[in-house]
């Protein structure tokens, strides 16, 4: 959840505590729960307008593409992960040995033809 651990929920439960008291703290958490329901419908039917709008054309349009990160995925290294993976699994006749793959697993070494980790938070 938003990348928080449980130290992290703890301490905002406590900080939540000292900020509104015992009392009040279930009515704040039910306005921050109606409120978040109503930005998540807000958004939902803006992206339904906006692809109506379009019209048919864009049927399959997703405003995350329009993400800088997406978008240089989508259209720059998406065809290179494509060529990449059919030309390694067209030479899969000629991967290494069982022996060879686990030295190289433990040397912390990329098998042939294995894709390196990918971090798509990465910038």
């Amino acid at each position: 959840m938003f990348g928080l651990g449980w130290p992290e929920i703890v301490a905002l439960v406590v900080i939540a505590l000292l900020v509104f008291g015992p009392e009040k703290l279930p009515q704040a958490a039910a306005q921050a729960g109606k409120t978040l329901r109503n930005l998540r419908q807000m958004a939902n039917n803006a992206k339904s307008d906006l692809q109506a709008g379009l019209g048919p054309e864009f049927a399959d349009f997703d405003p995350a593409d329009l993400n800088p990160k997406n978008f240089v995925r989508k259209h720059l290294t998406g065809e290179l992960e494509d060529d990449w993976n059919r030309s390694s699994t067209s030479t899969a006749s000629a991967a290494p040995t069982h022996v060879d793959s686990y030295a190289a697993e433990a040397a912390g070494e990329l098998g042939y033809g294995e894709l390196p980790p990918y971090d798509s938070e990465a910038t």
